[in-house]
């Protein structure tokens, strides 16, 4: 028997794993790991604010505006340095030329004198730094972490259990930021959502179908492998506050893109009724998915379950899919290149390009200026993509 308090004192990760920058970008924040799941990762628990309030977005904002005006800068600075408007550059040059030959020794050497830290820089240094920082929970520790159970009492927190540097076939666990950005576009368009039945396909820990479940009438966020969907039930559940309002609904089932048919057995887990097949049907008006496209072979699997699904709706359909385009050296190109993205756009394309006598499919990128409600970097590498698959008969 696998003794599992000594399993959680001492959590291992595997060398060919990849672990999410929403996670290992979280500065002042402490990962609490709760549990071990059923394949024997560490499970921990994230807690993400949302930025509804005036204040906070104009704070936002602020520090989206910063960060391009430093943007600015520094690609002025090289033409800045040219001009001197005080004519004080020859007597800044003339300086610097003595001071570097007082710092050069017999041999024309520069030395270099190197200051002691003192306590003071190193801590300043420590708050820069984005570390992740694993705290086990164990048993009669549970006031170590009172105040963070305070702030996760809000009702613009989201509380999300997932896990940290999976295989490649457990990226799911994990929250990406193509998530936030999808669940952002959500906040943002709230209105055009509301009362909306919506369909989302891989939907992993389930925090873009928490986000539209605050707005939408009813979400089915599908994925495959029972662990994974039970993650996802326990992060639903623990953000029932978020819904309640609105009174929406957030249904977790098993879709797998690899079979045709929707799993319908009784005894099996996540499984669909003959009524929800049929609701989802007559109603869905909404299909989306995040950042899953990283395998060929799971992007055209996604693409066919896209044409089957939209094909059997008897209304027409608006397809979202946000994913990054990640960058990566490969010996075969011995170049940078991004061919799980260029997959994407080519079968984006054969899509639209489909003759098809019942459906017409339209896409369009959306522009990225839009409000963000989380707290994440929204780097140039995202993107978001609208799809509509228009009944013509």
């Amino acid at each position: 028997m696998v003794d599992v308090t000594e399993q959680m004192d001492n959590p291992t990760f595997r060398s060919d794993t990849v672990l999410s920058d929403v996670h290992l970008h979280r500065p002042k924040k402490r990962h609490l790991m709760v549990r071990l799941n059923a394949a024997g990762q560490p499970v921990f628990l994230s807690h993400y604010k949302l930025l509804r309030n005036t204040e906070d977005l104009a704070s936002n904002e602020r520090v989206r505006e910063a960060a391009t005006e430093r943007e600015r800068e520094h690609q002025d600075r090289n033409g800045d340095e040219l001009c001197d408007k005080d004519g004080n550059n020859l007597k800044k040059e003339r300086k610097f030329s003595e001071g570097v030959e007082a710092l050069l020794d017999a041999d024309g050497d520069l030395e270099v004198v190197r200051r002691p830290q003192s306590a003071s820089d190193l801590e300043a240094e420590d708050l820069l730094r984005d570390r992740v920082h694993p705290v086990i929970l164990m048993k009669g520790k549970e006031d170590a972490f009172e105040d963070e159970e305070q702030e996760c009492s809000c009702r613009d927190i989201v509380k999300i259990e997932h896990t940290m540097a999976t295989p490649l076939e457990d990226v799911g666990k994990q929250v990406w930021r193509a998530a936030f950005l999808l669940a952002d576009y959500i906040l943002f368009k709230r209105d055009m959502f509301r009362c909306c039945s919506v369909l989302e396909l891989g939907g992993g820990t389930g925090i873009t179908s928490i986000i539209m479940g605050t707005v939408a009438k009813r979400v089915y966020c599908t994925d495959v492998g029972e662990d994974l969907l039970a993650m996802c039930e326990q992060n639903v559940a623990l953000n029932k506050h978020l819904m309640e309002p609105g009174r929406g609904e957030v249904k977790v089932k098993e879709l797998d893109w690899l079979k045709d048919e929707f799993c319908t057995d009784p005894e099996a887990p996540y499984s669909w009724s003959e009524e929800e097949i049929a609701d989802l049907y007559d109603h869905c008006t909404l299909i989306m998915a995040a950042d899953v496209f990283y395998d060929d072979d799971l992007t055209d699997a996604l693409f066919r379950t896209l044409y089957r699904i939209t094909h059997n709706l008897r209304n027409s359909c608006t397809v979202y899919l946000a994913l990054e385009k990640r960058l990566n050296f490969t010996l075969r190109h011995m170049d940078v290149t991004c061919e799980a993205y260029s997959h994407f756009r080519n079968t984006l394309q054969d899509l639209e390009n489909l003759q098809d006598r019942k459906i017409k499919y339209t896409v369009e990128p959306i522009k990225l200026d839009f409000c963000q409600f989380l707290v994440y970097e929204r780097i140039e590498q995202l993107e978001l993509w609208k799809i509509t698959a228009a009944q013509l008969m």
